[in-house]
């Protein structure tokens, strides 16, 4: 097994709103997607059964979300569907272009588009720079243009201006996640 290796699976701490309220922590670890068909039952395996008034579920926690605070089951699956809908490499990105703010939602709530985000994602680069400079070779921005002259284009004004187009975000390992702005 590499243990180099990140677990980017969504996953929420459920707890009994219940006995958070009366000041104990009774809950477990659980899988997003998976979230809104944990039971009472399931969250009081640990703690020897549920008692009088245990009615509500709630997540108190949670990893690999791209979202802040509290959330309800039914919210925490819909977060975790959307996450894994994804090839699991390019979760991160997903989550940095949520976080950006950048983002396009879908419906009526906070979940990422993923069709938007899989047309503005463009990869993950060491910098903007590199993507710039990948994209005017592939482009053919200065084919044409005499050996004498283009090296005379001043990158650094051009890749500033292009910026403009994209959301940049610090992707983990280093290097930068790059989204084009429509």
């Amino acid at each position: 097994m590499d243990t180099n290796t990140l677990d980017s699976t969504p996953r929420v701490w459920v707890g009994c709103l219940h006995c958070y309220n009366s000041g104990r922590l009774v809950g477990e670890w659980f899988d997003a997607v998976d979230a809104d068909e944990v039971t009472l039952t399931d969250v009081h395996r640990g703690a020897g059964g549920s008692r009088g008034g245990c009615e509500e579920l709630w997540c108190f926690d949670h990893e690999n979300l791209p979202v802040r605070g509290e959330m309800s089951p039914h919210e925490a699956a819909e977060w975790g569907s959307s996450l894994t809908s994804v090839p699991e490499h390019q979760r991160e990105a997903l989550c940095a272009w949520v976080r950006s703010g950048d983002y396009v939602a879908e419906g009526t709530g906070d979940l990422p588009s993923i069709p938007d985000f899989e047309d503005r994602y463009c990869g993950e680069w060491e910098s903007f720079r590199e993507y710039a400079e990948e994209l005017a070779d592939g482009t053919g921005l200065l084919s044409g243009v005499p050996e004498d002259v283009a090296r005379y284009f001043d990158w650094a004004a051009w890749t500033r201006d292009l910026a403009f187009d994209y959301t940049v975000e610090d992707a983990p390992g280093g290097g930068v996640f790059v989204f084009r702005n429509l």
